[in-house]
C-alpha cells in the first residue's frame, strides 16, 4: 500500500482499456484516494465505470481547453482534502488530417492545437497543482518512443511528445525546490482508443512485439505499476526522467 494516505488526480481516462485507467487501477490497489475527471457528457458513460471500479472519491468534469473547469477541480480538491500528492496527465490530441500527413505538411493550426492539448495542458496542470503540493508531490505525464526516434505513422506527434518530455524536465527543475517531482512514462504501443487514430498502428504493435527482448507487448497494468511507484515516496530520488515501459523495445533499432 505504497500510496496509502495519498491524494491523487487522474486526468485523461477514456475508458477501461486506456493507459490512464490502468494507472488508476494501480493507484487504487496501492491505497490512494483518487479524483478522476471526464472531458464531457459524451465521455462520462465510459469513465464512470472506471471511477466506480477504483472507488474514486470524486469524478469531476475537466476539459483542459476551458480554464474555469481546471480552477473548479482544484477548488474542489482544496475544499475537501486541502492538498494533492500526485497527478497523472494522460491527454493527447491532434487533428486527423495533420496526424496522418507528413510533418512538413502539418498546418499551423493543427500543430498549435496538438501542442496545446498534448503538451501545454501538462504545464497548466502542473501550475494548478503546485499550490496544492505544499509538502511535495509527484507529477506524471505520458509519452512514447516516437518522441526520441522517427517512428513511421506517428508523424507530428513525435515532435509534440518530444516537447512534452522537454517541458517535463523543466518542470522538474523549477518545482524541485518545493519537493515536487516530474516524470514521464513512455509505454510501448498498447491497443487503446487513442492509438486507434494512428495509421498503421497494428504494424507498430507487430514491430514492438518482434523487437522487444521478451517478444511481447506490455499491458496497461504494467504501466500502472510503474506509475504507482513513481507517484510514491519510494521514488523520492527520481525526477526529470523518462521511464520506458515497453519490454525493452527502445534498446533496439
Amino acid at each position: 500500500m505504497i500510496l496509502n494516505n495519498k491524494v491523487g488526480l487522474v486526468v485523461g481516462i477514456a475508458n477501461a482499456q486506456s493507459i490512464a485507467a490502468g494507472c488508476a487501477t494501480a493507484f487504487a490497489r496501492e491505497g490512494a484516494t483518487q479524483i478522476l475527471t471526464y472531458m464531457n457528457d459524451r465521455a462520462l458513460p465510459h469513465v464512470q465505470p472506471v471511477a466506480d471500479a477504483v472507488g474514486a472519491e470524486a469524478l469531476l468534469p475537466l476539459d483542459l481547453a476551458v480554464p474555469d473547469q481546471l480552477e473548479a477541480v482544484c477548488d474542489a480538491i482544496r475544499a475537501r482534502w486541502g492538498r494533492l500528492d500526485f497527478l497523472l496527465h494522460c491527454v493527447a490530441f491532434c487533428p486527423k488530417d495533420d496526424l496522418h500527413g507528413r510533418v512538413v505538411d502539418c498546418s499551423a493550426s493543427g500543430f498549435a492545437q496538438a501542442m496545446d492539448i498534448s503538451c501545454h495542458s501538462f504545464l497548466r496542470l502542473a501550475k494548478a497543482a503546485e499550490p496544492l503540493m505544499q509538502h511535495g508531490g509527484s507529477l506524471l505525464t505520458v509519452s512514447y518512443y516516437g518522441a526520441e526516434k522517427v517512428v513511421d505513422h506517428y508523424n507530428i506527434m513525435g515532435p509534440v511528445k518530444a516537447a512534452l518530455e522537454a517541458a517535463t524536465r523543466h518542470v522538474a527543475v523549477e518545482l524541485g525546490p518545493q519537493g515536487i517531482r516530474a516524470n514521464v512514462l513512455s509505454p510501448g504501443p498498447i491497443a487503446t482508443r487513442a492509438a486507434s487514430g494512428i495509421e498503421g498502428f497494428e504494424g507498430l504493435m507487430a514491430d514492438a512485439r518482434a523487437r522487444a527482448p521478451e517478444r511481447r507487448l506490455v499491458t496497461i497494468d504494467e504501466v500502472g505499476a510503474v506509475a504507482a511507484f513513481l507517484a510514491s515516496d519510494h521514488a523520492s530520488g527520481v525526477t526529470g526522467t523518462t521511464t520506458h515501459i515497453d519490454g525493452g523495445r527502445h534498446v533496439r533499432m
